[in-house]
């Protein structure tokens, strides 16, 4: 099948261009951009709306397996073509923990009744007890395309530098979470007059600047490959920035709830705004979306971790923590867009092509050859979000009833539609 896109406003996060053009689909590839349509093409007219490579979501928690009433593969990969991710990337902190090539080839099978593409991480430690370390080459063979114990830090230096040497002889990817695990335990804000006003249990910010300095002098010492999942306070950024200048092989994420909420939005004591980490500063929220735009912080991603009903309606500081986001990353994203903080271009590399890059995976690009992982979307389209309506089977989303721009028109995995009219 050809498809021929026309009148298209083109997100091009490589050459960082936002243009009208059209783009030329040939079995599941993209072939040409800005040519004639072939003939017997499906021309596709995009009315000027924006055409862009389909997002890829780093860090998605699904609850397959042991909590499948959470988010299954099927319901997540709906709702992730809805808010045109075409690519997930998929945590291991399940029940029980992706830790061995079995618990893996499992999860690669169910994630086959998913629209959209799946990939999976896998634990760096057995069972996430940073105690003993992962089958690491055979989980790499079985597919995985990094390895994280997820929220949880692995206390042990000398285990931690053993698996970060083991990964670089694979050239693995590991995944990090700064924190200082002794500090940060129970909290569920950050310190500050806020915190101690609301009465919650709080984590000074140096926390994470703590976990980070730790690790990266491990990965000075192993030369690993490494990435850390949520970068949240400015006082992280100049070691970041010294390990780049000393060119270890780092990189660095961020939440889009982090990016686009700060710690005052805890007001009311709404559970659905209780993350890990906790909620930032405005001037580290603004710091972070300046880190972005420079490139300093790689990649924005959902995290999106769905939670029932019975696990967010209790007391703040003992609600379980994270929000869903695979169909609320494209309109909460146009937040910074509308703000004039990111442009369409910088979103798109830090939403999909720098992902793709650092995973090696083909997506995130709009260039001849590339897959045909699109989305079609109104950046100004308004609405106010229900909850209700998210596929999820989770409706954890600290965004709901709020006032949001950003519409997906359409969702494309190889070049076959998955979300949109006559999907």
């Amino acid at each position: 099948m050809i498809l021929h896109f026309l009148n298209a406003r083109l997100i091009d996060p490589e050459a960082q261009t936002d243009a009208l053009g059209c783009l030329t689909v040939t079995d599941g590839i993209i072939t040409a951009l800005n040519a004639e349509p072939p003939e017997g093409a499906k021309l596709i007219d995009a009315g000027g709306k924006c055409l862009a490579p389909g997002l890829i979501d780093w860090g998605v928690k699904i609850g397959e397996p042991g909590e499948r009433h959470k988010e299954s593969f099927r319901s997540a990969g709906l709702a992730a073509a809805a808010g045109g991710v075409t690519t997930l990337i998929a945590r291991p902190d399940t029940l029980p923990a992706i830790d061995a090539p079995e618990s893996l080839e499992f999860a690669t099978r169910r994630a086959a009744d998913a629209p959209v593409h799946i990939r999976h991480m896998a634990a760096l430690t057995k069972g996430r007890d940073g105690r003993e370390m992962v089958e690491m080459s055979f989980l790499r063979d079985g597919g995985a395309v990094a390895f994280t114990d997820g929220v949880r830090v692995v206390p042990d230096t000398r285990l931690l530098s053993r698996c970060m040497t083991y990964a670089r002889g694979l050239d693995a990817l590991i995944v990090g979470h700064p924190q200082e695990p002794g500090l940060s335990k129970g909290a569920a804000a950050t310190s500050g007059k806020f915190a101690s006003l609301y009465g919650l249990p709080a984590v000074s910010p140096m926390a994470e600047v703590m976990g980070l300095e730790r690790d990266l002098a491990l990965v000075a010492m192993t030369g690993c490959r490494w990435h850390a999942d949520q970068i949240t306070t400015a006082g992280s950024l100049p070691a970041l920035r010294r390990a780049r200048d000393k060119g270890l092989n780092v990189t660095a994420g961020i939440s889009i709830h982090h990016l686009t909420l700060n710690e005052f939005d805890v007001g009311g004591y709404r559970t659905f705004f209780r993350f890990t980490p906790p909620l930032r500063s405005e001037d580290d929220r603004m710091a972070m979306i300046d880190a972005v735009a420079e490139g300093l912080i790689d990649v924005i991603a959902s995290f999106h971790t769905p939670q029932d009903e019975e696990s967010k309606r209790l007391p703040f500081a003992e609600a379980a923590p994270g929000a869903v986001g695979l169909q609320t990353l494209l309109p909460a994203a146009m937040r910074l867009y509308h703000q004039g903080g990111l442009s369409l271009p910088q979103l798109w590399r830090a939403m999909s092509l720098n992902p793709a890059r650092r995973l090696g995976l083909p997506g995130g690009r709009l260039s001849q050859g590339s897959p045909a992982d699109l989305v079609l979307f109104d950046p100004d389209a308004p609405f106010i979000l229900d909850r209700f309506t998210l596929l999820s089977k989770s409706k954890n989303t600290p965004f709901d009833g709020a006032r949001m721009e950003g519409k997906v028109l359409g969702t494309w995995v190889a070049g076959k539609k998955v979300h949109g009219d006559n999907a």
